[in-house]
């Protein structure tokens, strides 16, 4: 049976270059960065050179790198830290209604805490609006948190428009850029952020590791309290092999971002017009055009995307029905109702996201997968309108 990875959304394989960079860190390479003895200086030495390349990718100075233990934790120390630092000047915070649930619940979070949260809507497209934005700021708002593109559906925020809006009144903005680092360019002056989030398993690196920018200058409240690792703002021994390996993945990217661009626009392009010329009752979710290179999200009337996940999966096709971190959960994804949906059209949706190892075989493999399954599903749909050729109990063969 084939087996064809399409979920790279929620993590990607880790490139053989990057697990070949980490390895002497495991054995030979295996000190403590903080030891003054040379093993320790060894690990130092890679630290701060890892530290180097992932802020020179991201147009950011050294010492603004924070490392951490991914996206999630980077979204928390980003946003609390913020807050509990700044809580002095006010306690308002604004975001958005499409956010990764690490933002999302971490401003519950705060709200349980004394602060004040507005979550901006979006339009059908799941754009932000930045008049919308500037009519949410008050005297007492400190923080905008606006994810520089969205896990669901791709689409791409105004990231730099809304830094112009908040550098005028003396607010910080956050952009959680875990989608889009290593799949468009992200320059930290460009968008105007004075903080960012990054996590290495999106880009062919391991998990357990990511970071925070903090530009020099932002006041941030330590949550992590130790030892005086990371600049002493996050404490705990840092995981040299898996730096390494950020760092490595870091490289990779710049290096291939022109082509696999070319290459991920082309299949994503390929695989929405192959779908939309084969079934019927089948619609784009997000924009057309402002959206990441690798991400389709198209819904299906009739039938419900975990049907259709299980079933792709017995053809070996591995994709998703929605974000990765809330895939377990029955309720109607949180993205797609705020872009209007209803739903029973939420819950026929397919979230695919390719990665550079994917092939126009593959896009016609899995679209031909698609027709078969979508027809067969919806030929036992109560609700299609279309004519059963199924009896009750009756298994379809796959």
């Amino acid at each position: 049976m084939k087996r064809i990875y399409m979920d790279h959304g929620a993590t990607t394989p880790v490139d053989p270059l990057v697990v070949d960079a980490m390895l002497p860190y495991f054995t030979d390479k295996f000190g403590n960065a903080s030891s003054l003895h040379s093993f320790g200086q060894e690990a130092a030495l890679a630290l701060e050179q890892s530290r180097k390349m992932i802020a020179d990718s991201i147009g950011a100075k050294t010492e603004e790198i924070i490392f951490t233990s991914g996206g999630t934790e980077s979204d928390n120390f980003a946003i609390k830290g913020i807050a509990y630092r700044n809580s002095g000047k006010g306690k308002h915070i604004i975001t958005s209604t499409i956010e990764h649930p690490a933002v999302l619940n971490t401003c519950a979070f705060l709200e349980n805490e004394g602060f004040e949260v507005t979550y901006v809507a979006v339009d059908n497209d799941g754009i932000i609006d930045v008049e919308s934005i500037e009519k949410s700021i008050r005297d007492d708002t400190i923080l905008i948190s606006i994810m520089h593109a969205n896990n669901e559906i791709g689409t791409i925020q105004p990231i730099s428009d809304i830094s112009n809006l908040a550098r005028k009144k003396g607010i910080y903005v956050h952009t959680d850029a875990v989608q889009s680092i290593g799949k468009i360019a992200v320059n930290v002056d460009e968008l105007g952020v004075d903080l960012l989030s990054i996590s290495s398993h999106k880009i062919y690196g391991p998990k357990g590791i990511g970071a925070l920018y903090v530009r020099k200058g932002t006041l941030l409240q330590a949550l992590a309290h130790g030892g005086g690792h990371e600049h002493h703002m996050r404490a705990g021994t840092e995981n040299i092999s898996g730096i390494v390996g950020f760092a490595k993945a870091m490289a990779l990217a710049d290096e291939r971002i022109v082509d696999d661009t070319k290459h991920l626009t082309h299949l994503r392009d390929l695989l929405i017009k192959k779908v939309m010329d084969s079934i019927d009752d089948a619609y784009l979710i997000g924009h057309p055009t402002k959206r990441l290179p690798n991400n389709v999200n198209i819904r299906f009337r009739f039938i419900e995307g975990e049907s259709m996940l299980l079933l792709l999966d017995m053809k070996g096709i591995a994709i998703s029905t929605g974000s990765a971190c809330s895939s377990k959960s029955l309720e109607p994804s949180h993205v797609l109702t705020a872009i209007g949906l209803k739903p029973e059209d939420s819950h026929g949706s397919l979230r695919i996201t390719l990665g550079r190892g994917n092939t126009q075989e593959e896009v016609d493999y899995l679209t031909d997968a698609l027709v078969e399954i979508v027809g067969r599903l919806r030929a036992i749909s109560p609700i299609s309108g279309k004519k059963s050729s199924f009896t009750v109990g009756s298994t379809p063969d796959m």
